[in-house]
């Protein structure tokens, strides 16, 4: 009942939150917030190539909790320990272009944008940035002043099966389309051995490699991640096109070669299995697919106030 209950909600705070946004929002009090949060993520990624897949990530795990409200930004005080330092956040990064994105707005409008819009923009950018689509994004979201690190367990996981994603997408409103378009973010970026590493090891009673990853792909997978290492930063690429946008992530779940569970259980599902599919066949599907998912989970938001730090409430 308390989970219907929570999804209920969830649902109930995206209708109600996707009609107060508007793409025109700033046009008034500040204009030119694009511009300024677009040249922040530019010269960020200028100088490391991984901003873009870090700030996509980044927007999703600020929106599975509590809404798209900035509290993945807040940082832990005293004994609340914030979203930030959660197990399946503390591989995050990239906050200071956040950071330096809110300072050049609050330079030039005060108190009118907040770190939610900010992050939500940036997350647009780093797509564009690495040769996807570009899309408006709606804005007015406000921030949040709650962030607890033991919500984070709430986040989809890289071990997740089919029902459990539908599940867990479903409580947000967001349908298996909405699952499989925004798998595709899974592009971009690098993962930590830690998120595969139940796939190549004492898989099960029976196997020891999980049989639905190709077993070459499984071997090197092991040359980077041997068993008795917990080596910190070890890990691969998402995809061999890992900085770029576009549809080779399902390519590769047809061959077998998703790096993640929760990857390859796309096609353990038949809806999920035929969108996969007809994304991997068209890049400009997937592509128009994304833009209306990112449109539709950037839309749930529950925040209270426009953080002045983004670190911190006001």
């Amino acid at each position: 009942m308390f989970a219907m209950f929570t999804s209920l909600l969830l649902i109930l705070s995206f209708f109600s939150s996707a009609n107060s946004l508007s793409s025109n929002y700033y046009s008034n009090t500040c204009p030119n917030v694009e511009s300024l949060i677009r040249n922040a993520v530019r010269v960020a990624a200028v100088t490391d190539k991984k901003v873009p897949a870090a700030l996509l990530r980044m927007h999703f795990h600020d929106c599975f909790i509590r809404g798209c409200d900035a509290s993945v930004l807040l940082n832990s005080k005293g004994n609340n320990k914030a979203e930030k330092d959660g197990p399946p956040n503390r591989s995050l990064h990239a906050f200071y272009v956040i950071d330096n994105a809110k300072r050049a707005v609050e330079a030039a409008c005060p108190g009118i944008v907040s770190c939610a819009d900010i992050l939500a923009l940036a997350a647009r950018d780093a797509v564009v940035l690495s040769g996807g689509p570009s899309w408006d994004v709606p804005k007015g979201r406000k921030d949040g002043r709650t962030s607890l690190a033991s919500e984070t367990v709430q986040l989809p996981g890289p071990t997740f099966n089919i029902s459990q994603l539908i599940q867990s997408f479903a409580q947000r409103g967001l349908s298996q389309k909405d699952l499989v378009a925004l798998s595709g973010g899974h592009t971009l970026g690098f993962s930590h051995c830690s998120s595969f590493k139940n796939r190549l090891y004492n898989f099960n009673s029976t196997t020891q490699i999980d049989p639905s990853i190709e077993p070459s792909f499984a071997k090197s997978l092991q040359s980077v991640c041997p068993a008795n290492t917990n080596a910190k930063n070890a890990g691969v690429s998402m995809d061999p096109s890992s900085t770029s946008f576009d549809n080779t992530y399902y390519k590769l779940i047809f061959q077998k070669r998703g790096l993640f569970s929760s990857d390859t259980a796309l096609l353990d599902s038949t809806t999920t299995k035929n969108l996969a599919s007809k994304f991997a066949s068209s890049n400009s599907a997937f592509k128009t697919a994304f833009i209306k998912s990112m449109i539709k989970m950037s839309s749930i938001t529950g925040g209270q106030e426009v953080r002045k730090d983004c670190k911190v409430v006001n």
